[in-house]
């Protein structure tokens, strides 16, 4: 156990390191392998951190999660939106389950609303940003996966300035990619480009650490 928590520690450190430097990757020139490694090495790492931390079903539900963000990370630009995309969705999907697993107790009226204005809102934000209509529902489509994890994620008993931040920002940054495509079109480039990397990771990282830590609080196989 002991060898498992030191490998985690260390996972947990490289995938900070990685998630962190990959900010640099525009300003390299590199090998489309090592440039696609070194993008999937943050979230993939994290995963492993989740691996290795995990005892029952909802340590590999977030294990699981984060594996798929990073495979989509790894496709989304040979292989498209769509397959990139997808990766992304099931990801999300496992994200869901785990929270609505973990649902908070004691939820309010409020809460529910709150939840349900992020999904009305960020589906509609993201129909109404590309420019190429004709691609609008399927980003909407996505988008719905998107905002029920965040909104999961919101009513989930995991500790909101981790976990439900955490998926906030994933929110945002894939609204600002959605922008590229729209009305940030060939406007201030790199910094949005360093904005929807840094939310992203900084995002999977938060509600990574949020929940395995919550789990890590609980007795094995609860």
């Amino acid at each position: 156990m002991v060898g498992r928590k030191a490998a985690a520690r260390v996972a947990l450190a490289a995938a900070v390191v990685a998630g962190v430097t990959y900010l640099a990757e525009d300003h390299l020139t590199l090998p489309n392998w090592a440039s696609l490694a070194w993008k999937g090495a943050g979230v993939g790492l994290l995963a492993v951190y989740a691996g290795l931390r995990a005892r029952s079903l909802d340590g590999w539900l977030i294990c699981a999660a984060l594996a798929a963000g990073a495979l989509g990370d790894v496709l989304l630009g040979p292989a498209g939106f769509v397959v990139g995309g997808a990766a992304f969705l099931v990801g999300h999907l496992a994200a869901i389950v785990l929270y609505q697993r973990n649902r908070r107790r004691g939820l309010r009226w409020q809460d529910w609303m709150l939840a349900a204005a992020l999904v009305v809102a960020t589906v509609v934000t993201a129909f109404l940003l590309p420019a190429d209509r004709a691609g609008a529902p399927g980003v909407a489509l996505y988008a719905l996966g998107l905002s029920c994890m965040a909104a999961s994620a919101w009513l989930s008993g995991f500790p909101r300035a981790w976990v439900a931040l955490g998926a906030l920002m994933f929110v945002a940054s894939d609204l600002l990619i959605f922008a590229r495509s729209g009305p940030l079109a060939g406007v201030a480039t790199a910094l949005v480009g360093f904005a929807v990397w840094g939310l992203y990771f900084g995002g999977q990282a938060l509600l990574c650490v949020g929940v395995v830590r919550e789990l890590g609080r609980r007795p094995a196989n609860q």
